[in-house]
């Protein structure tokens, strides 16, 4: 059973995500909160395994309840950002604070399902059309210079960074670089390792803020 704590200032909001997600078998969303300050009480009172997080809450926003709850030890749940682009100017902040993933408030129950699966399964959610929407309204518009990567990092790994980046998928990046899924898995998993990230949300954090990936590249 996935136990799942829903974040939001709004209750029709919140009651709308229970009301979907309760009636998926599986799932059981355990506790509500209106505010960043409540939710990281009921995180560690509940341990829900995913916290569906808004970000513009009063008290406390999404950010830094995310980046406290990340930082929480007795905390071992995975959080998706739910957003609306055009109001939460702070995503970005929200992925580099250690979220596992965000939703548009406007996707259908199935993907609001299907995202809270994937959190669970402590899997990041990078879907493209999202990536390339989020990295264009919130990375830096002009390009950084590129630093050095870790020492060991291989020149098809930095190419598989870089498709991460733009948001492609392990299939995608095969298709790419012209080798099977398999070989494109064992090197994004080489790359995380070497890079000391945990998913491929941090990933495409360190790819902008490191320089090797530019802000609205084209996905195919």
């Amino acid at each position: 059973m996935i136990r799942v704590l829903l974040v939001d200032d709004q209750e029709l909001v919140r009651a709308g995500f229970r009301i979907i997600l309760q009636s998926e078998p599986g799932i059981e969303v355990v506790g509500e909160a209106s505010t960043g300050a409540t939710a990281v009480d009921q995180a560690r009172q509940l341990h829900p395994d995913v916290i569906c997080m808004d970000v513009q809450m009063p008290d406390m926003d999404g950010i830094e309840a995310t980046r406290m709850l990340v930082a929480d030890e007795t905390v071992t749940a995975g959080i998706l950002i739910l957003t609306t682009f055009n109001r939460d100017d702070y995503l970005f902040d929200a992925l580099q604070a250690g979220a596992s993933g965000f939703l548009l408030k406007s996707a259908s129950p199935e993907q609001l399902v299907e995202a809270v699966q994937v959190v669970a399964r402590g899997d990041a959610l990078l879907s493209p059309d999202v990536t390339r929407s989020v990295i264009q309204q919130f990375a830096q518009p002009a390009p950084v210079a590129p630093t050095p990567l870790p020492v060991g990092l291989t020149e098809r790994e930095t190419d598989v960074l870089r498709l991460i980046a733009r948001g492609f998928a392990n299939a995608e990046i095969a298709g790419e670089l012209f080798v099977g899924e398999a070989t494109v898995k064992t090197h994004v998993s080489n790359l995380f390792a070497k890079l000391g990230v945990r998913d491929r949300v941090q990933a495409v954090v360190y790819a902008y803020e490191h320089g090797f990936a530019v802000p609205g590249s084209p996905h195919p």
